[in-house]
């Protein structure tokens, strides 16, 4: 087991150098490339535990939401679990995350997962008709994941995951595909130090098309001809997330525990920051949390995070969660969070 173990950590610290290395080649330091990714609604965080910790998650991860922050966290869920999120995001836009996975042994943790991103119609408005043409439209996005994870040693585990994205704005739509790939170590030491690296959303450019690319055209002055033409719209890149993070249970007894946890973060369509967070648990039960996301990143509007949750044993080991938190968006709206689970 001792040379199972040195060969996880090895592997461990590879692919943390990797994702560095790479972070540092693919993309200038000096370019923000804001706003030049497809779906960013793949950017939205999900759970409100992972939230409430200002999303420094990536070496905490040991639940369902582990799908989103490092599937390689995934293979620490000894149990079944289903979990439903839902977000009211900016400019009456809805967020709804769905997920279901399950421990297999000696095989791994298997798992399925949606994400939607839905709003109301809206009145299709042009130049010459600005207060409607009695035409609607509507937009939207939605992704559909797979999921696999085991632990390779009792210290590494590693996991990965498949996911179909879609994009649609009315007569057009766009897809593409990706993958998620990440890896925890714990180290025995402060109760349980953890080192962990992902990479997410590394897939295809997605471009839109549909029959709202074909226009009808005249050349030739009022005299001309009138001709079909189909417009070419730009790719762009999936918006790809280098995660390092590290986390330990710098308190942990038999009723209390205290997790403090710290991500860094490099995204192919910003700058460079840090999330860092911070949990409190009472038996398990009663949890507070708090952090700051974002720090460092240029221009953010994202600040102080915090939630509180509930996880209640109903019976043998079904359990339901219910976790809440809050963000802090600046000039903008405030965000809510609200997720259900249950364990079984």
């Amino acid at each position: 087991m001792k040379s199972s173990g040195n060969r996880g950590s090895r592997i461990g610290v590879v692919m943390a150098l990797a994702v560095f290395a790479l972070s540092q080649v693919a993309f200038p330091q000096n370019l923000t490339k804001t706003g030049t990714s497809a779906a960013p609604f793949l950017k939205i965080g999900v759970g409100s535990r992972a939230i409430g910790m200002g999303g420094a998650y990536t070496a905490t991860a040991d639940d369902i939401t582990a799908m989103y922050w490092n599937p390689g966290g995934l293979a620490n869920m000894y149990a079944s679990e289903a979990t439903f999120n839902h977000v009211r995001w900016f400019a009456d836009v809805n967020f709804d995350y769905a997920a279901f996975a399950t421990y297999l042994p000696d095989f791994g943790t298997l798992g399925v997962s949606v994400s939607v991103l839905s709003m109301d119609e809206m009145l299709v408005r042009t130049t010459a008709q600005p207060e409607g043409t009695g035409e609607y439209f509507s937009a939207g996005a939605m992704a559909i994941g797979i999921s696999y994870a085991r632990n390779l040693t009792d210290q590494f585990s590693i996991g990965a995951n498949a996911k179909y994205v879609r994009e649609h704005l009315w007569n057009m739509s766009a897809v593409g595909v990706a993958v998620d790939i990440g890896t925890i170590y714990k180290i025995p030491i402060l109760n349980e130090f953890r080192l962990a690296a992902s990479i997410s959303n590394f897939g295809t450019k997605m471009k839109l098309e549909g029959r709202d690319n074909l226009r009808i055209e005249q050349v030739g002055g009022a005299e001309g001809n009138l001709i079909n033409t189909d417009l070419q719209l730009e790719s762009f890149d999936l918006p790809l997330l280098f995660r390092v993070g590290v986390a330990a249970d710098v308190l942990k007894s038999d009723e209390h525990r205290v997790t403090t946890a710290l991500d860094a973060v490099h995204p192919n369509d910003n700058t460079e920051y840090l999330n860092v967070g911070a949990e409190y648990a009472w038996n398990e039960m009663v949890f507070l949390r708090g952090g700051w996301k974002s720090l460092f990143e240029r221009d953010t509007e994202q600040r102080f995070t915090a939630g509180i949750g509930v996880h209640y044993r109903i019976s043998g080991e079904f359990k339901l969660k219910v976790d809440y938190a809050y963000q802090d968006w600046g000039r903008l709206t405030n965000v809510h969070y609200l997720t259900f689970g249950i364990r079984f």
